[in-house]
């Protein structure tokens, strides 16, 4: 009996080397193609927020319109939603308090581009992306006021 339960032993001493292999080749498939999904998300989630912030300039540039009748001009900027404007057409009926507590920073630490009027809309909103230059394509394309839903 002794003779039996050794031989079972001796033929059970682990995984073998193929055995090892097959399984880090299964984990290093499922590696390549889950990690570039989860690397993309933080880009895809500054875009969002990008998106989200023209956004909400845009409404507050719309109250800004629907008190005084009229956009700041560009010269002016995104800063007339924060403090009454010095320059240019100076808006009578100004909210005390401004539109917004701050002009926020795009998500890659750039300030928006605005244009009043715009070239697409009435107004328009630009973030440049990653690279913080007009154009360009994938994480440095372009965010736009115009091409948002």
């Amino acid at each position: 009996m002794t003779n039996q339960k050794s031989n079972l032993l001796r033929g059970q001493k682990g995984f073998t080397l193929i055995e090892i292999m097959v399984v880090v080749v299964i984990l290093g498939i499922l590696a390549g193609i889950v990690v570039p999904r989860l690397l993309d998300r933080p880009e895809e989630a500054r875009r969002t927020q990008a998106a989200v912030q023209i956004k909400s300039l845009q409404e507050a540039l719309a109250l800004y319109r629907l008190d005084n009748g009229f956009y700041p001009t560009t010269e002016q900027g995104l800063q007339a939603l924060v403090s009454k404007p010095q320059v240019g057409r100076i808006p009578n009926r100004y909210r005390d308090g401004g539109y917004i507590a701050r002009i926020p920073l795009d998500p890659w630490g750039n300030q928006y581009v605005f244009l009043s009027p715009g070239i697409h809309d009435e107004i328009d909103i630009i973030s440049y992306g990653a690279d913080g230059q007009p154009g360009g394509e994938g994480r440095d394309a372009d965010i736009n006021s115009w091409e948002l839903d």
